[in-house]
């Protein structure tokens, strides 16, 4: 395992009309968002991805947009993980890497491959799906994060074959999914979901201090992504924010 990574905070998208004058600006026009939303984060979790394919122009005016050291995580199509048998998937898989990742270069971050709540745990098909993973595209290095949301994940195989694969898999601070932390790859990645709308940094501050210190912790073993995803969404830049502050 890699030691002393980096940490990166940021949110899920940066297109979100209530953001307007919250998080943003009034009066940015919406072509200067995510130019604004990468000087006040580190990372971003590409959403639009799991929806929709994007022309090699678009990831690298992404890129263009946003500073050195900023980085970009992004969820899979849901064609790859959306299937009864995830091992089927390498048609869509390839499609998936192939369109234009390579153009962010150094801002690449992880991918989310998000299964569906009622996928269960199948050794033979998850580690079949794993074997589909590519550990590059035109040179670009590829790391690879599950989020899954069923219980029967919890499972000492499933840990195994996620780190015979270097696979993280996603914690999940949420009521309905599995709280998994194991270090299964030379990285992290948390998606945090109970922001507050009655809170104005989204986290109270006492549970924003005890998340700075698990993130420092889980920063000794690799890199480390975070993002504040759902819950009060309104909220979620300025629960970034804070952390961000805290982590140094």
């Amino acid at each position: 395992m890699a030691k002393s990574g980096k940490i990166f905070v940021g949110i899920g998208g940066w297109t979100f009309e209530p953001w307007r004058g919250v998080f943003y600006p009034e009066g940015l026009t919406h072509k200067k968002e995510l130019e604004y939303a990468a000087t006040k984060l580190t990372s971003i979790e590409i959403n639009g991805t799991y929806y929709s394919s994007f022309k090699p122009a678009s990831w690298a005016k992404w890129r263009e947009e946003t500073p050195e050291g900023f980085v970009f995580s992004m969820k899979a199509s849901r064609f790859c993980t959306n299937r009864r048998q995830l091992a089927d998937a390498a048609e869509s898989i390839q499609r998936f890497v192939n369109q234009g990742l390579v153009e962010l270069k150094g801002r690449a971050g992880p991918i989310n491959w998000q299964l569906a709540a009622t996928k269960k745990f199948d050794a033979e098909d998850i580690g079949n799906f794993f074997k589909l993973l590519p550990k590059e595209v035109g040179g670009l290095r590829l790391r690879h994060a599950l989020e899954v949301r069923n219980e029967t994940f919890k499972d000492k195989t499933f840990y195994d074959l996620a780190r015979k694969h270097n696979v993280a898999i996603i914690f999940a601070d949420d009521d309905t999914f599995p709280e998994i932390d194991e270090p299964t790859a030379d990285f992290t990645y948390a998606r945090l979901m109970r922001s507050e709308e009655t809170v104005k940094s989204g986290y109270k501050p006492a549970d924003l201090d005890k998340w700075a210190k698990r993130v420092k912790a889980w920063a000794k073993r690799g890199d480390v992504f975070v993002y504040f995803i759902s819950g009060a969404k309104v909220r979620n830049p300025a629960a970034a924010q804070a952390l961000i502050e805290r982590v140094g």
